[in-house]
């Protein structure tokens, strides 16, 4: 016990050390920063505009453009192919796609199918340098405005003039320099007032951050789960009773409801009011092991590296650890090789999605289930019952789903996660047997045509037209259900 105990200790002192070292680093680049200012305006929005101050980070982040292929489906079979399924109704159905750089982002948002003439000012939260002015012009008609006839136009005419260079046509307006940075001193700060609110309400002041946690802040004002307050479309995040899944939980069955966010959209397949969760990867951080270690989010996704011969500069290319391990991984984990460790992510992501795809399916057949008990005059009050599970049981997925790790920034919060979404979707399905064994239902009959459905939806090749397998005349839109 005792050489366990010693054993822990000098891990934890060499993960002390390195993180000392980084934070001596983080702080020489810095002071480096501070002790000039760029001669840019303080409103400096174009990504471009940096080119020329700061060469070698504008080079770091032109790898942002790769890949330059069109957006992978996750609704292809070796991903998520339950999911025009699991978002019929909303707009997720139509189309959702594995991330790309940053360098994307507004070109995504507006091409992407579920953006629609109902879509908001909001949705460009997250996407564009160009929304701290967006705000300060628009203040709070910014975030309900339309999206297509008033926030597009507005965003790109601050690009006018510029010719389409290596950023493409709308790279040097998507999310890069200013969103983090002051443009004339170069420290980092926060742009989004969505995050300062709600570290706020939960008695931080942003302005007092120490660098170490600005290093994650400013990720974390996009990198994370909200939903639209109903006043003004204003993005919110519900982090009033803490950041776990349950706490966020607990907070739409309560705060958010109070407020007058009831869900998000109303599912075709078993009439329940749904929850989408977004991409919470700041929350899934901060209780998970590297959050708890103190770890910061530029550690991992923003490496020191050497370039132009010998200048050390940290890396604007946002991607995984896992494509420099020995710059990030083996800066704490000097233990183990670089193969270790690859197998390491690769043994927990592999896990999580085998334990994604079998949660999933429960929340698949809690839809289908429903549905029948609609269509065979199941009582109102257990159908209500019966959806409510599935609500829950889809939220403890779907804020995992969308977190983009695949399980490793919390593999054991992932896996809780998991757990409490199989249980709520398989006791939305207990009720309904329950019910419609009492309405002498077939149940053979019914996993038959359920089977059948879904083969269906994979079976279609085109991912756009996937959702429209999703119902037939045995399982029907109960949405257009006559009363």
């Amino acid at each position: 016990m005792g050489f366990l105990s010693r054993k822990k200790l000098i891990l934890f002192l060499s993960m002390a050390m390195s993180l000392v070292i980084i934070a001596g680093c983080a702080s020489s680049e810095a002071q480096e920063s501070e002790d000039k200012t760029t001669g840019l305006s303080p409103d400096e929005i174009l990504n471009t505009a940096f080119k020329d101050e700061f060469p070698l980070h504008y080079e770091s982040y032109l790898k942002n453009m790769t890949p330059e292929d069109e957006n992978t489906s996750k609704f292809v079979k070796e991903i998520e192919p339950n999911l025009p399924i699991l978002f019929h109704n909303y707009g997720f159905m139509l189309e959702y796609n594995l991330t790309r750089g940053h360098t994307y982002a507004v070109e995504d948002v507006m091409n992407i199918a579920r953006i629609n003439d109902k879509s908001i000012g909001s949705c460009m939260t997250c996407k564009s340098t160009a929304v701290p002015l967006l705000l300060e012009e628009m203040g709070d008609d910014y975030w309900g405005a339309s999206f297509k006839e008033e926030i597009v136009p507005r965003t790109l005419a601050y690009g006018e003039g510029h010719e389409v260079d290596e950023l493409g046509e709308h790279g040097h307006l998507s999310i890069g320099c200013s969103d983090c940075h002051d443009p004339v001193t170069m420290e980092l700060r926060i742009t989004r007032p969505s995050f300062t609110n709600a570290m706020e309400r939960q008695g931080i002041d942003v302005t007092e951050a120490s660098k170490n946690d600005m290093r994650s802040y400013v990720c974390a004002q996009c990198h994370v789960e909200y939903y639209f307050e109903p006043e003004h479309g204003k993005v919110t995040f519900p982090w009033d009773n803490g950041l776990k899944p349950e706490d966020m939980f607990e907070y739409k069955e309560n705060q958010a409801i109070e407020q007058g966010f009831d869900y998000d959209w109303i599912h075709s397949i078993s009439g329940a009011p749904m929850l989408k969760a977004q991409h919470p990867e700041f929350e899934q951080w901060s209780y998970g092991p590297h959050g708890e270690a103190g770890v910061s989010c530029s550690d991992c996704h923003m490496p020191y590296e050497r370039t132009d011969g010998s200048k050390k500069i940290t890396s604007h290319h946002w991607t995984s650890p896992m494509d420099n391990v020995e710059q990030t991984c083996r800066t704490c984990h000097s233990d183990k090789s670089e193969s270790e460790l690859v197998e390491r992510v690769d043994n927990i992501q592999d896990r999580h999605l085998e334990a994604m795809h079998e949660t999933q399916e429960h929340s698949v057949r809690a839809h289908y289930y429903v549905n029948r008990m609609i269509t065979a005059g199941a009582p109102e009050e257990r159908i209500e019952e019966a959806q409510w599970y599935i609500r829950k049981g889809q939220w403890f997925w779907d804020i995992i789903a969308a977190e983009n790790s695949d399980g490793f920034h919390n593999p054991q919060g992932g896996m809780d996660a998991m757990r409490t979404s199989s249980d709520a979707s398989n006791e939305a399905i207990r009720i309904a047997i329950e019910e419609l064994t009492k309405l002498e239902i077939d149940f053979n009959e019914l996993e038959e045509e359920m089977d059948k459905i879904v083969q269906t939806v994979y079976d279609e090749e085109d991912p756009d037209l996937k959702h429209t397998h999703a119902t037939n005349d045995y399982f029907p839109n109960v949405l257009e259900l006559e009363d």
